[in-house]
């Protein structure tokens, strides 16, 4: 069968996909509510021990300000576990390799990249961790840092939908950070992961204990195959959008990722939770219309996204066609478009659309190598990190940095029309308006300078294997993956040297932590505030005008922002490609 440019199988493997994602949205919404709401209660004799060996007092709420306390406090102390074992690696049991200790400034960047949810690796993970570190420490905090994300996302919500009530003991007060991670973990991700688990051995994902196994060649030579508890870091790496792959390969490896069958499981698993937590939101503010409108803004990107994407892939490389080496449409079978990278058994379609949903989440999972893609097919994951992730986005991640963008909304609308901005009930103040710029600020302020840092000094550039505008987009790209939390890399940057490991690491946690205490105080102060009803003014936040404004506000300033390090980079790189021509 031969396939053309946009091929009619290729659309309709994403429009499948894009119908999953809609059917699964509100089952998974509907359980996520009766979780944080606490009806759901089929492991409360294991949740209670939780709480009583933790001296935790699920009742009791907390200010803001002690819940980001415990936030902090709890990743600094869980990253600095994992520097301790990595370090110490050698000595420790389940090692059948015998690997020894990771060097100090890799055990940094591998302990702030899991605590910070981005799984950025410069390592090759078979040939560098022992068991006993991807299971206890690694997979988690692939665990933990989801659940985390989760939590923050449900404060957010409680702090817009309670009503002060003027009670200063009360002001402020969002919920519980222990009680939000022990039901993240225990209700919602165990059980999806050991699911999930299950049906990735059955598409043949390893899962054992056993060393490495030794196979013998029908000339005489000598194999030595890496394996290990591969299904049940896959599925919480996924379901998490954590990303960090069990194998150097990621999930274009085959023991992670077999078949398409297992790639279309994974894709689904990484939107499942981000996109229900949209509808628990809806439900918890009491709009479930509201809810609908922000999983259409998100469901526009990223649909966009995917479409521009796959395009761009399936119309291959003109370079490659005026050399006259572009063989598809001669060579029978030969599927069409820029195969470069990407894996035969899930072709252009879902190398693309792979890309596009790792990226419009914080997961950083691939299955082909974003480095090979087409200046424009690359441009796309690197936008969709830009825009904060918030298409769907990370676990509880995508939900808050899509209401950051959805208040400044509110505030730019109540400007337009003379009147002090209110979402939903809530008045959009100074402070509020401040806790959301430091948001939306923190984000560029840590990757373009680092970016430009890494462009002049030797440290820098002598990581670079590519010059020119491919060059600078490995290394925006890059800063933009680790300051986002996302963890994908386009690859041909050298990045496991004391210089990126060291500034890698201080952007993921800065991107992470950084971003998520103004979230907090935004919640904070939401919640000391009585609901004004609404009136003939009021802007309306459930209709096609509130999610075409809302578009508009998050692609110009995304626009704004990157625009003119984007043009040095994937733009420019792709007029040389075609001679000057945008569309060829």
């Amino acid at each position: 069968m031969n396939f053309t440019p946009t091929s009619t199988n290729g659309w309709l493997q994403i429009a499948l996909f894009a119908v999953a994602v809609l059917l699964v949205t509100k089952p998974m919404g509907w359980y996520l509510a009766q979780v944080y709401e606490g009806r759901m209660r089929w492991l409360a004799p294991i949740e209670r021990r939780l709480y009583r060996l933790a001296g935790v007092d699920p009742n009791t709420e907390q200010h803001w300000t002690a819940y980001a306390t415990s936030l902090l406090l709890f990743g600094a102390v869980s990253m600095l576990l994992t520097y301790v074992v990595l370090r110490l690696q050698g000595w420790l049991p389940f090692n059948p390799a015998g690997l020894g200790a990771v060097a100090d400034r890799q055990a940094f960047e591998t302990a702030a990249s899991f605590v910070s949810n981005t799984n950025w690796q410069s390592y090759a993970g078979e040939s560098t961790m022992s068991y006993l570190a991807q299971a206890t420490q690694l997979t988690f905090h692939n665990f933990t840092s989801a659940a985390t994300g989760l939590g923050v996302a449900v404060a957010l919500m409680r702090g817009i939908a309670r009503r002060g009530t003027g009670n200063s003991a009360d002001a402020g007060r969002i919920g519980n950070f222990w009680v939000d991670l022990v039901r993240g973990t225990l209700y919602v991700l165990l059980p999806l992961s050991c699911i999930l688990a299950l049906l990735l051995v059955q598409q043949g994902v390893p899962q054992t204990l056993d060393g490495a196994a030794v196979a013998h060649t029908l000339d005489g030579a000598v194999q030595t195959i890496a394996r290990g508890p591969v299904a049940s870091q896959e599925a919480i790496k996924h379901l998490g959008t954590n990303g960090g792959g069990f194998f150097n390969a990621n999930s274009a490896h085959p023991f992670e990722n077999p078949t398409p069958v297992s790639n279309w499981l994974l894709m689904l698993a990484i939107f499942l939770i981000p996109a229900g937590t949209v509808w628990m939101f809806g439900r918890g503010v009491g709009s479930t219309r509201h809810g609908w409108a922000l999983w259409t803004a998100m469901f526009v990107l990223f649909i966009g996204g995917a479409s521009v994407a796959y395009w761009a892939e399936s119309r291959g490389n003109p370079q490659h066609a005026a050399l006259g080496v572009d063989v598809a449409g001669v060579v029978p079978q030969h599927a069409a478009g820029n195969m470069e990278g990407k894996e035969v058994r899930f072709g252009i379609a879902n190398s693309a659309l792979y890309a596009v949903v790792s990226t419009d989440a914080s997961c950083g999972a691939v299955n082909s190598m974003h480095d090979s893609f087409t200046a424009l097919g690359g441009l796309v994951p690197l936008v969709n990190m830009q825009l904060g992730e918030l298409i769907f986005g990370g676990v509880g991640a995508g939900l808050y940095g899509m209401l950051i963008m959805v208040v400044l909304t509110v505030f730019i609308a109540g400007l337009m029309v003379g009147r002090t901005p209110e979402y939903l009930g809530k008045r959009i103040q100074q402070r509020e308006v401040q806790m959301v710029m430091c948001y939306v600020l923190a984000f560029p302020a840590i990757v373009l300078p680092l970016t430009a840092l890494s462009l002049v000094l030797p440290d820098g550039l002598a990581g670079l294997n590519n010059r020119g505008p491919h060059g600078l987009t490995e290394v925006l790209y890059a800063f933009t993956s680790t300051a986002a939390n996302n963890g994908s890399a386009f690859a041909g940057l050298t990045g496991g040297t004391t210089f990126y490991n060291t500034l890698f690491g201080l952007a993921m946690l800065l991107g992470r932590f950084a971003l998520i205490v103004p979230v907090l105080a935004l919640a904070g102060f939401l919640a000391e505030q009585r609901i004004a009803p609404d009136t003939a003014g009021t802007f309306p936040v459930t209709g096609p005008m509130f999610v075409a404004l809302l578009l508009a506000v998050i692609l110009i300033v995304g626009a704004l922002t990157y625009f003119p390090a984007l043009a040095l980079g994937p733009v420019v790189e792709h007029l040389l490609m075609t001679g000057g021509r945008l569309f060829s």
